[in-house]
């Protein structure tokens, strides 16, 4: 007994001399420099989908070549017996090295600590994660996937930088995007920017690949996935299959994150914008005119040209109604006070621009949200890019009616409105003007 001590302690002063850097394979090497380098990844963010230890990627980045480990011979363990069992084990178990060890204790009369079985199963997981790794590129046929994502930078606007979240969808075969600029990433958006693609496409694929978004999904605990009972009512209105990606897997969404990084290296830079209008517009002209026409790196086709061998693949939009949510949508008001709302622009206040607000449809009608107080209310307009515009939202507008006494404290800008007309500027320069004029 004190000789398998020995052995032990031994293997461990080993094990605790030798940094998980150094068990990392070529691949798995290769892979953190690449997300770094390429991708522009931070440390926690490749650490969390490589499933390693932060200052294991930090150790290396700063190695500048890769070298192989070697581990010195050491003499047999307790586990020395159950190897090919832990074998062939090990991946029916997804690499769990607390399954093995209760497993060995129960089944096997295993006498050994959890660390010994911990250390061996180490390397048969980097193995596997490797392997996957090294697999050869996942391309789908026409119409079969897209992947989604987003996106998220900090853009100038007119009245100041604000951040935009950006909604992308790109199709496996083709390789042809959908870009649409949010005010945040909550599932009412998600599914409205979903809906605006297919119109985009004229259809959708018969499968979708997404991240692990808790907007959507979350786990079970015993690794299946469960299903936001609202995403999963419109994935089967719309009649496609979700898929998400397993954990880990850097590089399973690899197509919709290179669009994600293209749009914030090729649209965004050297951009200004009036408000979030203008950034939209920008962006269906850049898509229209840069991102559809470009060779694409992989494919070394135009995506436009290639979508059209996908076109026909793609299952219809038709004439299918959309998706209805009471959920509240985000929007953000323009610079001229006109929240866009399904092809049509309804006022708000004019004091809130540049915020956001939160749109709810009832039956008829849109009522407008800000920080849960209502600002505004509109019939829903008939048609497409019509304007609904109150008078009394206007900078120039004044309050007829005096308030209650029983009317709650509003914010001192608002009430200030309802007390003094604001008007416009130009009125002062024509004053001047007549001054100017006057014997």
């Amino acid at each position: 007994m004190l000789e398998e001590s020995t052995k032990l302690l031994t293997m461990a002063t080993e094990i605790e001399r030798i940094s998980e850097a150094d068990m990392v394979g070529k691949e798995r090497w290769e892979e953190i420099r690449r997300l770094r380098f390429e991708q522009q990844w931070g440390l926690s963010r490749i650490a969390r989908e490589l499933g390693l230890d932060r200052k294991t990627v930090r150790r290396c980045l700063r190695q500048s070549t890769w070298q192989p480990y070697k581990r010195a011979a050491i003499g047999e363990t307790l586990l020395t017996t159950h190897e090919e069992y832990l074998r062939q084990r090990a991946p029916q178990v997804q690499y769990s090295a607390r399954i093995l060890y209760q497993e060995l204790r129960r089944d096997r009369h295993y006498a050994g600590s959890y660390e010994t079985v911990k250390r061996f199963v180490a390397p048969l997981r980097e193995l596997q994660a490797q392997a996957e790794l090294t697999q050869t590129r996942f391309e789908t046929a026409p119409g079969q996937q897209s992947q989604i994502d987003w996106g998220q930078s900090l853009v100038p606007f007119r009245g100041g930088s604000r951040a935009v979240h950006f909604f992308v969808l790109t199709l496996g075969y083709s390789r042809r995007g959908f870009y649409e600029a949010a005010a945040d990433e909550r599932l009412a958006q998600l599914l409205e920017a979903h809906e605006r693609a297919f119109d985009h496409f004229g259809g959708h694929t018969q499968e979708h690949l997404y991240d692990r978004p808790r907007t959507i999904c979350y786990p079970d605990g015993g690794g299946r996935v469960v299903w936001n009972p609202t995403f999963k009512a419109f994935a089967d209105y719309w009649g496609f299959e979700p898929r998400v990606c397993r954990p880990y897997r850097a590089r399973t969404k690899g197509k919709v994150e290179s669009g994600v990084k293209y749009l914030k290296r090729n649209f965004l830079p050297g951009r200004t914008f009036i408000d979030i209008v203008d950034l939209g517009e920008q962006l269906t002209e850049w898509n229209r005119t840069i991102a559809d026409q470009r060779v694409h790196g992989t494919t070394h086709e135009v995506p436009a040209v290639r979508f059209e061998r996908e076109r026909s693949a793609l299952v219809p939009r038709s004439s299918q109604p959309a998706f209805c949510l009471a959920a509240r949508r985000s929007r953000i008001v323009a610079s001229d006070y006109l929240v866009s709302v399904d092809t049509n622009r309804y006022s708000v206040p004019f004091y809130l621009i540049g915020q956001t607000v939160e749109v709810q449809r009832n039956e008829h009608s849109l009522q407008f949200y800000h920080r849960d107080r209502l600002v505004a209310e509109h019939a829903v307009a008939d048609g497409h890019y019509q304007l609904k515009i109150h008078p009394e939202h206007g900078p120039g507008a004044i309050a007829r009616k005096a308030r209650a006494a029983s009317t709650p404290t509003r914010g001192a800008h608002a009430a200030l409105l309802e007390e003094v007309e604001i008007r416009d500027l130009a009125l002062y320069d024509l004053a001047t003007d007549t001054a100017a004029v006057t014997p």
